[in-house]
């Protein structure tokens, strides 16, 4: 394939693509006999974007399923108005509820919600609000008032899993410009990644999971990543313990990735991977309140901070009725982290987050009021943050370059244009191994 007219690092120039890698880069090249042309109009040709934290498989189950939280519902009414106009007659799976629209249970649900079996998922992805139709469904095991909390295996127990259909996510990605993502569900085993590797996803995978992954060789365009570490400050383990599973990672050469949204989850995770000895890869998740003290200690360890920029726009109501204001510019911090040497990078959370993160960049550039102006980043550091290798996320930007595979994604604007409103940029092509 020939792309021509495009702009890459700020110059015009054609760009050749043979065997899924860029053969040729130069002012003006002429099409051989036989190949593909795309007319890129000066729009920037930047390297495919890596999305570092995404759930593919709830993903896939949102796309097709009701929002039952903000923005799209804002209050119970609302939600009731949805409930009743989603079509179908049978189950009826909802996502993103919060309690900032009012609390909702059993019998609110059996009292505004359809006739027929409903489950909607909290925004935090541990509950399951469910009616009566649904709990006689699934049977013994729910509360009374249908707040099922860390019920994910339940569920599927009584009812079966529905394959996901990750082709679809996969073009859905694509259309972003994304050309590789890490699935972080801690649950992964063996069997999940040979379907994540052929679920004909045109993304590149690296995947998390169990220590089940550990002998887990590459599976087409798949490989095995981190163990996944996932705690709340209710079941956090002892240190020694803690630190034990950390250590039990290094020894077969897996980094960690560790899910810290409190503060008592951070310091206990940064402490055990301190007491384990630092890995390279190891990753902080989310970091999403973060006093100086834990900025100074990542900084010293040496450990990479993935993070969600565009919670701040998407929950920042929420967040002002629930976080202290002193505590708010401490929220998903940006500037800090590279003030402080800290590799940092970003990840959607979809389904628990929006999966576009071309508005995840304009959230980091322009954050809310009131949560830390002096976090906020530069258009091109906050594209950076999806540019970094799926291996050193945080690390250096991959490039538009000589050899270098053709993960890429075509812009319908140059770069000048795109870094003044990104929220607004759209994408033309994405090409994945070219």
């Amino acid at each position: 394939m020939l792309i021509q007219r495009a702009e890459v690092a700020g110059r015009r120039c054609d760009v050749r693509i043979a065997g899924g890698i860029i053969s040729a880069i130069a002012p003006h090249l002429p099409p051989e006999a036989g190949e593909t042309s795309l007319d890129a109009q000066g729009g920037a040709l930047i390297p495919g974007l890596h999305d570092h934290h995404i759930h593919l498989d709830a993903t896939a189950a949102a796309l097709c399923s009701l929002r039952c939280g903000p923005p799209e519902v804002t209050s119970r009414d609302a939600l009731a108005l949805a409930l009743a106009a989603a079509p179908g007659a049978g189950w009826l799976r909802g996502v993103g509820f919060h309690d900032s629209i009012g609390r909702v249970d059993r019998a609110w649900l059996d009292a505004h919600g359809p006739d027929r079996p409903v489950r909607i998922q909290h925004r935090g992805g541990r509950m399951w609000l469910l009616n009566s139709r649904a709990i006689a469904e699934i049977g013994a095991g729910v509360p009374t008032d249908g707040r099922l909390i860390d019920g994910d295996a339940l569920v599927a127990a009584r009812l079966g899993r529905i394959p996901p259909d990750l082709a679809a996510l996969g073009g859905r990605l694509a259309a972003l410009g994304i050309t590789g993502v890490t699935e972080v569900t801690p649950r992964n085993e063996a069997e999940d990644f040979a379907r994540y590797a052929g679920a004909g996803m045109a993304q590149r995978l690296l995947v998390m999971g169990r220590p089940g992954l550990d002998a887990q060789p590459p599976l087409g365009r798949a490989r095995r990543g981190a163990v996944k570490l996932h705690y709340h400050d209710h079941d956090l383990p002892d240190l020694d313990t803690l630190a034990a599973e950390v250590a039990r990672a290094h020894d077969v050469g897996r980094p960690v990735a560790a899910h810290c949204v409190t503060r008592a989850e951070l310091f206990v995770t940064l402490a055990a991977i301190e007491t384990a000895g630092v890995h390279p890869g190891d990753r902080i998740e989310h970091a999403s309140i973060a006093p100086d003290e834990a900025v100074d200690w990542i900084a010293r360890l040496g450990v990479t901070v993935v993070t969600q920029p565009h919670f701040l726009g998407q929950r920042a109501a929420a967040y002002r009725a629930e976080v202290d204001a002193a505590d708010r510019p401490l929220l998903y911090r940006l500037q800090a982290w590279r003030d402080a040497g800290v590799r940092l990078a970003a990840g959607s959370d979809a389904p628990f987050g929006g999966m576009d993160p071309w508005a995840a960049m304009a959230a980091a550039v322009d954050r809310p009021a009131g949560f830390g102006a002096g976090e906020a980043l530069t258009p091109e550091a906050a594209l950076a943050l999806f540019l970094g290798d799926p291996d050193d996320p945080g690390g250096p930007a991959r490039q538009v370059a000589m050899g270098a595979v053709a993960d890429l994604c075509l812009l319908d604007r140059g770069w000048e244009a795109a870094r003044a409103d990104l929220g607004a940029v759209g994408v033309r092509a994405t090409l994945a191994a070219g």
